[in-house]
């Protein structure tokens, strides 16, 4: 879940995370993790996205410089990334030429798959 604000409201944590926030904390079936009443800002109806992701132990990265964040799932999911290591890739660039994603080591990389189905 990308974020331009590290407080968000309710249905928008919701919607982008797949827990709902019930009285009994953040819910996904018949999982819930306990939130404390600091995680909710304003009237209740705003997510301090840092608060609630070190309850829910949900990875967070926060790039300043361009004022955007990344919420990441939940690691019990087992879709959470091992590393931030990306495989190296060897694919041809638009002449052809090969081009090793080792290249950009050190780099900040956007890696952008596309299918037509």
């Amino acid at each position: 879940m990308l974020l331009h604000e590290l407080s968000i409201p309710r249905t928008a944590f919701e919607d982008g995370t797949g827990w709902a926030l019930r009285p009994q904390g953040a819910c996904r079936g018949d999982v819930c993790i306990p939130l404390s009443d600091d995680v909710f800002t304003g009237d209740g109806d705003l997510v301090d996205v840092v608060a609630a992701a070190t309850l829910m132990q949900l990875p967070l990265v926060t790039d300043d410089e361009h004022g955007v964040s990344a919420l990441g799932p939940w690691p019990g999911t087992g879709r959470a990334l091992v590393s931030a290591d990306a495989p190296d890739l060897v694919l041809p660039d638009l002449d052809g030429n090969e081009f090793r994603l080792s290249s950009l080591r050190g780099q900040k990389v956007l890696i952008l798959s596309w299918a037509p189905y």
